[in-house]
């Protein structure tokens, strides 16, 4: 099985001034002048790491990576304001446009393949390729799964544990009461939601790992409070998309290698994600992997990945460079 390429370090960093107040950690490896791709990571706000480089051959890659607005390194850490889906699409235009690439394959995974999907149908001349991970498409239904009725049949002690302490009623709206109480005045209402947030949506993410005992919630305080503000204000806008839309506009995708991977146990996105995906998206190759969750460090899903990349390169002319 494929294993991540060895560990590289940026050979460029910059913070990226965007506007409405916000500045992006971007940072750039690998091979200048060879394939660009952008990585796109999820949550919303869950911001990049150093191992994400690793999925790309740095000989075939001319690699991208960023901090979404309020996330990781970008500043203002966890701000909201003017933080929504197309100022990120607008933000990786800047960004292109700033490093001076034509056009580059995007790669991302769960929120990163949903703003990939909707950067593409915006940009579609723009884009060399597709790789998306764990695909969540940002339907109610999608949500509703991951916080409502769905993965709560699967994980019923966690559930009932993440209900009891942020106190929402079944007739309540969870995401209207998490959203008031992480932005609560209140200290300790604002720390109580985000740690039992980040408890209940670590357990579902680590779900298919045997061993990782399903509570989760091992966040430190300030990040769970951060990722868990940006998560809200997504979800209570609806992640600023019209219900179905990315489903709906696939036909705006550019006709470009297209590669959809997904974990068989992701109860964070189900499979049936990965696979409405891949019927509207014609050429698309769908890989959906047995023994594999929603992470993309899990064995199964690097091998995927690695390979995903290395033949995303092969595919658009990238056979001058050897991979291994």
């Amino acid at each position: 099985m494929r294993q991540l390429h060895p560990a590289l370090a940026a050979h460029t960093t910059l913070q990226l001034e965007v506007g409405d107040g916000h500045r992006l950690h971007v940072e750039r490896c690998g091979t200048p002048g060879a394939i660009p791709v952008v990585f796109l990571h999820g949550g919303p706000g869950s911001g990049c790491k150093p191992d994400h480089r690793q999925f790309f051959a740095p000989d075939a890659y001319d690699i991208v990576l960023f901090d979404q607005r309020g996330a990781g390194r970008s500043t203002p850490y966890a701000g909201v304001e003017h933080n929504h889906t197309p100022a990120l699409i607008a933000d990786m235009e800047r960004i292109r446009e700033q490093l001076g690439l034509e056009q580059w394959v995007v790669f991302g995974g769960s929120w990163g393949a949903t703003l990939a999907l909707a950067y593409a149908e915006t940009h579609p001349q723009r884009v060399l390729g597709l790789v998306l991970r764990g695909s969540f498409l940002a339907r109610q239904r999608d949500f509703a799964w991951f916080a409502g009725d769905g993965a709560n049949r699967l994980l019923p002690m966690q559930w009932q544990r993440f209900v009891d302490n942020v106190g929402v009623a079944v007739d309540e709206s969870l995401i209207a009461h998490l959203h008031d109480a992480v932005f609560s005045q209140d200290r300790a209402v604002v720390e109580r939601a985000a740690r039992a947030w980040d408890a209940w949506s670590t357990a579902v993410v680590m779900f298919s790992l045997d061993g990782a005992g399903g509570d989760g919630g091992a966040s430190e305080v300030n990040s769970a409070i951060a990722k868990c503000r940006i998560e809200m204000h997504y979800a209570a806008h609806r992640y600023f998309l019209e219900e179905n839309q990315l489903l709906r506009d696939a036909h705006r995708l550019p006709r470009v290698p297209t590669t959809i991977i997904h974990g068989a146990r992701d109860l964070t996105c189900t499979a049936e994600a990965g696979w409405s995906l891949h019927r509207a998206i014609a050429g698309s190759r769908l890989e959906i992997l047995r023994t594999a969750g929603h992470l993309s460090s899990e064995t199964p899903m690097v091998d995927a990945l690695v390979r995903a990349a290395d033949e995303m390169a092969v595919a658009i002319g990238g056979t001058r460079t050897k991979l291994r």
